[in-house]
């Protein structure tokens, strides 16, 4: 391995934690300020009725939903509506830390857990989601628009 490999690899390893990182921020920070939509059929039902409004679109996997072709219909028309729109696409894995995030209990009770596969950050007109993070995965989307990587994937670490 030569010094530019070693040494583009580190950075590239720091540009992705600092990605990661900022994207944990921008998903808490959304949901304090009710900005955020869970849900592939929740996110569908807001960009059919205000695609304006959203900033970013998350699409999450592990690899055990990499043979689901019905979520993979979705993914596709939903990457699809967003690139027609203009709306910044994420794709991650880690669905178990996306829950810790969002500070989903594990359900104890027989009832559904809340379907992560699609995340939606919202921006409203009178109340703009202002940080940071948001500026930061917006440049990087940007940067991997730039670099023909049109959505671009981040892998989430269980802490």
């Amino acid at each position: 391995m030569t010094l530019e490999e070693v040494v583009g690899c580190n950075i590239t390893d720091k540009k992705m934690d600092t990605v990661n990182q900022a994207l944990e921020e921008l998903l808490v920070a959304a949901q304090r300020q009710d900005c955020l939509t869970v849900g592939v059929y929740e996110s569908a039902k807001l960009m059919n009725v205000d695609p304006d409004c959203v900033v970013l679109c998350v699409l999450a996997t592990d690899e055990e939903d990499l043979d689901d072709i019905a979520l993979q219909i979705h993914f596709t028309l939903l990457q699809a509506f967003c690139c027609d729109n203009d709306i910044n696409i994420l794709r991650v894995s880690g669905l178990r830390r996306l829950a810790q995030v969002l500070d989903e209990p594990t359900t104890v009770d027989n009832s559904e857990p809340r379907d992560f596969h699609c995340i939606l950050v919202t921006n409203s007109q009178c109340q703009p989601l202002k940080c940071q993070a948001l500026k930061d995965v917006g440049n990087y989307c940007e940067e991997s628009r730039c670099k023909n990587q049109w959505i671009p994937y981040l892998s989430l670490q269980e802490r």
